[in-house]
């Protein structure tokens, strides 16, 4: 992985081989990121998203392998208890063309993956909120 900040906008290169998701926590401590949103593109051949059910209070885990472009990568850099923490969703097209996603659990870069990370001035932590079984922004 290489990454360029630019004001407050990084710019990261993921290679082949590397893991999005702790790629992104690696890049988020070393600048000091305490709230973000991101974005990013690339190819996967190995990864597992979710849905959160619900009725059980948790994710489901879906795991894809095989080609698959990233057509969209989006979510937030924020914290809970004042450590870092991350909100990320990821949909990726097969080889016909079909799209799966959710919430990214981990996705291994087949080729690259492009990210753009925006700092936003300010911190926003998350709270643990028992009726929905998940952490929410607390503002």
């Amino acid at each position: 992985m290489e990454y360029k900040r630019f004001g407050n906008t990084v710019v990261v290169r993921m290679d082949k081989g590397e893991e999005i998701v702790e790629q992104v926590k690696q890049v988020a401590l070393k600048e000091n990121i305490k709230l973000a949103q991101v974005s990013a593109l690339g190819a996967t051949n190995d990864f597992e998203v979710g849905l959160f059910d619900t009725q059980k209070m948790q994710y489901l885990p879906n795991h894809f392998t095989g080609d698959h472009e990233i057509v969209s990568l989006t979510g937030t850099i924020n914290t809970m208890n004042g450590e870092y923490y991350s909100h990320l969703h990821m949909s990726a097209a097969g080889k016909d063309g079909s799209v799966v996603g959710g919430h990214l659990k981990k996705a291994m870069i087949s080729v690259t993956c492009e990210m753009v990370i925006t700092l936003i001035d300010g911190v926003v932590d998350r709270e643990f909120v028992a009726e929905l079984g998940l952490n929410q922004f607390k503002f």
